[in-house]
């Protein structure tokens, strides 16, 4: 993956700039509660705009503000994982994972996506009889079935406890290793970060806007 992000973010009485050039597949973003991680995530998926900068994933632009790019969430092509699984309570796993799929050409199939995440038993099940960790498993499955360019994890393992972290790390791997889709992996577990990750970016905790920081590479796996 080529991720080359150049942003200004603002957001109420606080900002910050935000560089990040790195060219592994799985790149984690690590920091204090505040340094702006899931607001980058964000700006990538395009539920926050920049004040200004650029954005632009395997030579793909999905954000520039000098040249008036700002594509819609649409058209970015971004599979996106929270912290929780936000499922729709009332419908099924297999409903649930229908509504992620794209309308256009399907390179990531359904049957495939069962497959990988082991959750062909879970299809008639709702979201409230599954655990945390199966819930998690649904929402990356919706999540590619979106047919997506790169895939954005927002701590998907904090809302867990240590066993269920456990349990759902191997199938994150078997994503990582077998999608094999550019990912960008925020997290504050340094062992779950080794585990997964090719790079590490720290950021920076936030200071006054009149300082903004930036981030910085941290190590390669």
């Amino acid at each position: 993956m080529s991720l080359a992000i150049d942003i200004q973010l603002r957001l109420g009485h606080f900002a910050r700039a935000v560089r990040i050039d790195a060219d592994q597949r799985v790149v984690a973003l690590t920091g204090p509660s505040g340094a702006g991680k899931t607001s980058v995530l964000n700006a990538i998926a395009g539920l926050v705009r920049p004040h200004a900068g650029r954005i632009e994933i395997d030579g793909r632009v999905l954000f520039d503000s000098a040249r008036r790019i700002d594509l819609p969430v649409h058209r970015r092509r971004v599979g996106y994982v929270f912290q929780d699984a936000r499922l729709f309570p009332h419908l099924d796993v297999q409903r649930n994972l229908g509504y992620g799929r794209h309308t256009g050409p399907q390179t990531v199939a359904l049957d495939d996506v069962v497959e990988l995440l082991g959750i062909g038993h879970l299809l008639t099940r709702r979201p409230a009889h599954l655990s945390g960790g199966e819930a998690q498993r649904v929402a990356i499955g919706r999540a590619l079935l979106s047919q997506p360019a790169v895939l954005l994890f927002d701590e998907p393992l904090s809302a867990l406890d240590q066993a269920r972290r456990e349990e759902l790390i191997p199938w994150l791997q078997r994503v990582r290793d077998e999608v094999r889709l550019p990912m960008l992996y925020v997290s504050h577990h340094p062992d779950e970060v080794r585990r997964l990750a090719d790079t590490v970016h720290v950021l920076d905790a936030p200071v006054a806007s009149a300082t903004p920081s930036e981030g910085r590479p941290l190590s390669h796996r």
